[in-house]
């Protein structure tokens, strides 16, 4: 039985879905904070919610400043709702080239839906950290 309004109500949820963006601030020491954002539109692109995401973070006072105040530029799937976990500790160093998100692309193109947990975090550092994962044992 069709519920009135529903076909609304399921069209709406395919387009705006929970999304958890893991702010990684350190690789080599695993300092990361999750950050979950509710009714996420699907139909942007990667670079809008990174632009969406710089404006949003420094505003959050729940977060400590270095949290806040880091220069994240790059967005990685770590997990997808219903799909198996990686066991890294902060993030799958695995399939770049499928997990990274690529700036020109929507969001549901690169593969994020419902309850899909993205990595934010410097380029850089993510470079850095995979040329040399141990050096912090």
């Amino acid at each position: 039985m069709k519920l009135p309004g529903q076909k609304e109500f399921l069209h709406m949820a395919s387009k705006e879905v929970t999304i958890t963006v893991r702010l990684i601030r350190s690789f080599e020491h695993r300092n990361f904070k999750p950050v979950v954002y509710h009714g996420v539109n699907l139909d942007q692109t990667v670079k809008e919610f990174i632009v969406f995401l710089k404006q949003d973070v420094p505003l959050r006072t729940s977060l400590p400043p270095p949290f806040r105040n880091y220069k994240y530029d790059k967005l990685k799937i770590i997990h997808q709702a219903h799909k198996s976990k990686t066991n890294e500790l902060v993030m799958n160093l695995e399939d770049d080239d499928r997990l990274l998100l690529k700036e020109d692309s929507t969001l549901k193109a690169a593969g994020i839906a419902n309850e899909t947990e993205i990595a934010f975090f410097c380029e850089e550092d993510y470079k850095n950290y995979k040329a040399n994962p141990l050096s912090s044992w």
